[in-house]
């Protein structure tokens, strides 16, 4: 018998937790004097499934079968959106431990699996949590959110006997706004210590399987409609940003792939631009507190990805050039040993100082606050005026003014490229970022050949702006290399000179092909100004 299947759209929060402040939480003000009834509390066995060739997880689909009492619960659950809180799922009753997908009626989620099979089928892992929820009432009257409070404890398993702990609080939306929830962390928050983390069990139950480690992950291509407003644009840029940073974080408190740090960094420079791109539609005293924020963390990012750039690409050329000079020339080699070293130490602290801003309470407020400001429109609370009242036009009549304002202070930051200074050309590559940002926000509202080629564009010229940036970035390093009292060993000076000589030699060498870069992109025609377009 074919039983139908709930089908619905959860919207919830996961909030990492210490073991031992679990009680804390439990018993805390912001969930005991709003919860009616008891506390129900219950063990969940869930089994997880995919393929050898884990065809779900590509599709990033999860797949689970969950044991409560004599029942059996088959799970599946879509790909969520980045910086998104909701995705979709669909739950049904099965009659054992397998999956059976017979069971499924809905399209939607039948086209999620794709060409899987039941007898591709196996189990990966299981969690076993012991769950205790409650249901608070958020706010008072018309305002009000109900929201289920569920206290996770237990582990992931995998077949081989390998486990990880659990121990969450999630937060689910069962009626109101998103922004309780974050509103309702922020409460919690003052109780015990807690973090946002936006990895599922089955994220982690796929890498705990897998013996994979977490994964960095790059900006995906954000689409909107062409009938998204302005604020609804503005809504998903921030949350795509913001989930962008978040999905980072993991294998950046780890240390041990650079790219981690460098693309929260990205993150945050993009939820800066996108800031500056919508300013005159947001709150000055909100503009201020964000960007404040943003500034802070990326300050506390800025450091490690510097040194991150400087071993690998300013120190690592010049060293293997010397290594392979068959002998010769072996004081050098120590000398730049030794240089190499010093610098290894200076980021070994830089990530220290990152682990500590990602853990400290500023950057969990800093999150909860933007999230709950995002999710109740909090552009909103301002005085009616021209730019607010726009919140609501459909963005696609915003986007051509504001790609071309951006692209007219890239040319005015580029006039006479030829004389610029090393200053001028770094302000100019801040311009051209800005630009390839805003491009990327709302390339999904044009053509996507030119769109692409034209960020293709601005990407290569920035990138070789950037090198400029690096090697006077360097200069600045090797200048601050000790001074936190460190000894420096007697060769390092002249190794420093030659880093920088080296790389000096090639930033003149490649003027030539700079200055091609910039004509291109000075006659390069926007892809935004179409001649059949109205308005």
């Amino acid at each position: 018998m074919v039983v139908e299947a709930e089908s619905n759209r959860e919207t919830e929060l996961k909030l990492a937790v210490k073991a031992e402040d679990m009680a804390k939480l439990r018993s805390c003000p912001a969930v005991a004097s709003r919860a009616k009834g008891k506390a129900g509390t219950k063990t969940l066995e869930s089994t997880y499934y995919d393929t050898a060739d884990r065809r779900l997880a590509g599709r990033l689909v999860a797949l689970r079968v969950r044991k409560v009492g004599n029942q059996h619960l088959q799970t599946i659950k879509g790909a969520p959106e980045r910086g998104e809180l909701g995705r979709a799922e669909w739950e049904h009753p099965v009659a054992g431990p397998a999956p059976d997908l017979s069971a499924i009626e809905s399209p939607e989620a039948l086209d999620l699996l794709g060409s899987v099979g039941a007898a591709e089928l196996q189990p990966l892992f299981t969690t076993v949590i012991q769950r205790t929820v409650r249901v608070v009432t958020v706010g008072e009257g018309e305002t009000a959110s109900r929201i289920e409070v569920a206290f996770d404890s237990g582990e992931i398993r995998s077949p081989d006997g390998a486990s990880i702990p659990v121990s969450e609080v999630e937060l689910e939306l069962l009626e109101g706004s998103a922004a309780a929830l974050y509103d309702l962390a922020l409460e919690l928050a003052q109780a015990a210590p807690l973090r946002l983390d936006p990895r599922t069990k089955a994220e982690r139950g796929y890498a705990l399987a897998d013996g994979t480690v977490d994964k960095v992950i790059k900006a995906g291509k954000l689409e909107l409609d062409r009938d998204t407003t302005v604020e609804g644009a503005l809504a998903r840029i921030l949350r795509t940003c913001i989930g962008h940073m978040l999905a980072n974080e993991a294998v950046t408190l780890i240390g041990e792939d650079a790219e981690g740090v460098h693309q929260m960094r990205v993150a945050l420079r993009r939820l800066r631009s996108a800031l500056a791109l919508f300013k005159d539609f947001i709150p000055a005293a909100s503009y201020a507190w964000l960007v404040g924020e943003v500034k802070w963390l990326g300050g506390s990012l800025g450091p490690a990805r510097d040194w991150d750039v400087f071993l690998a690409e300013l120190l690592e050329p010049v060293k293997d050039s010397f290594h392979r000079a068959d002998g010769h020339g072996k004081p050098l080699q120590e000398d730049i040993d030794a240089l190499a070293a010093a610098a290894r130490a200076r980021r070994d602290r830089a990530y220290e100082a990152v682990r500590e801003a990602i853990r400290s309470e500023r950057y969990t407020t800093f999150l909860l606050k933007f999230g709950a400001w995002v999710e109740s429109r909090g552009w909103r609370d301002q005085p009616v005026s021209e730019h607010s009242a726009r919140l609501f036009d459909p963005v696609e009549d915003l986007a051509d003014h504001l790609l071309s304002r951006r692209a007219k202070k890239a040319r005015r930051a580029g006039h006479g490229f030829a004389g610029l200074s090393v200053t001028e050309r770094h302000e100019l590559r801040i311009a051209l970022k800005k630009l390839r940002y805003a491009a990327e926000f709302f390339r999904s509202l044009y053509d996507d050949k030119p769109a692409r080629r034209y960020i293709q564009d601005l990407s290569a010229f920035q990138d070789a702006l950037g090198h400029l940036n690096d090697v006077a970035t360097a200069t600045r390093l090797l200048h601050e290399l000790h001074d936190d009292g460190s000894r420096p060993e007697p060769g390092e000076p002249r190794a420093a000179g030659i880093v920088i000589g080296w790389h000096a030699r090639g930033v003149a060498e490649s003027e030539t092909v700079l200055r091609g870069l910039w004509e291109e992109f000075a006659d390069a025609k926007a892809f935004w100004s179409k001649p059949d377009r109205e308005g």
